[in-house]
């Protein structure tokens, strides 16, 4: 009897059961109509992606191995375009040094800054949104033409700089920007100014480290140069990496400031040729776009080498807690 209704039971569960076959053609079915469904709408985003991203990028390459003026044909050239660039080509190689002095200069020191407001402003202080969205602006209008053309009459011969030095009893004639020894540096300065960003993301992470970290310090007896050192450093390396990073590829494309406070020449004596207003200069106003491409893959290797070298660094200088 009891192996009877055994049988029973599972001649049951077979009859109830869905045919394996029938389930399979079904699921994929389904999933095949969430899959079409998925692909279209990543269909603008993937039109985006091949007309306006990879294409151009394609086409870059092409043209950074030819001989193109925009007015004829291609023709191909090889290598000539990167061979020019680094044996007969003084003004690239100006370009290069302008730019890595602006970088090499500006990336510290904005996350010094950044980094000092950010400690002081986590102390709990009163209006502290106030602060934040202050300090923020110049982020948002630092890169502007409008700011450019404002730093233009700051560091100009009667500018705001020269009458305060001059109410200091220093007295000089010359404009800042007019001279080719502290052209760069005005510019290093606007781009310093520009700290709100990386400030609010260093705030940020300073309110996930774990107050517990710093009570057990105080216990044993370390100081607020310690604490910073052994405590606040390691636990934000991962965001002074982001912004370190974030930071020098903004350097490596910087154009607006340069372009305006120039116009459009690097002066004075190309002392603010960066190495994207010589990109520019050479593709639209010499229209060697061959060459400009081959400029535009070159600054992408560099940005590239720099990136590569800063995750090599973090493997053992940044600390994820792990």
């Amino acid at each position: 009897m009891g192996s009877g209704g055994d049988t029973v039971t599972a001649s049951v569960q077979l009859a109830v059961r869905p045919k394996p076959g029938r389930r399979r053609i079904g699921g994929s079915r389904w999933q095949r109509a969430e899959n079409a469904a998925g692909y279209l709408f990543m269909t603008p985003w993937l039109i985006g992606l091949v007309a306006i991203v990879g294409g151009p990028f394609l086409v870059s390459l092409y043209l950074s191995f030819t001989k193109y003026s925009i007015l004829g044909s291609p023709k191909w050239i090889g290598l000539a375009n990167y061979v020019r660039m680094f044996t007969n080509d003084p003004r690239f190689l100006h370009a290069l040094r302008v730019t890595f002095t602006y970088v090499v200069v500006s990336v510290p020191a904005v996350q010094v800054f950044s980094l000092a407001l950010a400690v002081l402003l986590n102390r709990g202080i009163r209006g502290l949104s106030v602060y934040r969205a202050v300090f923020y602006i110049p982020s948002l209008i630092g890169g502007s033409v409008a700011i450019a053309i404002l730093w233009r009459f700051i560091f100009d011969t009667h500018g705001l700089v020269n009458n305060i030095l001059a109410t200091l009893g220093v007295q000089t004639q010359a404009s800042w920007i007019g001279r080719p020894s502290t052209a760069l540096w005005t510019l290093i300065i606007l781009n310093i100014w520009q700290f709100g960003a990386p400030m609010i993301i260093y705030l940020a992470g300073l309110r996930q480290i774990p107050v517990d970290l710093y009570e057990a310090a105080t216990v044993d007896g370390a100081g607020g140069f310690q604490k910073f050192i052994r405590i606040t450093l390691p636990m934000l390396s991962p965001v002074i990496l982001f912004n370190v990073l974030m930071n020098i590829v903004s350097a490596f494309q910087a154009f607006n400031t340069a372009y305006v406070v120039s116009n459009g020449t690097g002066g004075p004596a190309d002392s603010t040729l960066f190495y994207t207003l010589y990109l520019y200069q050479t593709g639209f106003v010499n229209f060697d776009m061959g060459y400009a491409a081959a400029l535009g893959w070159v600054l992408l290797l560099i940005s590239a080498v720099f990136a590569a070298v800063l995750y090599g660094l973090s493997r053992r200088l940044v600390y994820y807690g792990d």
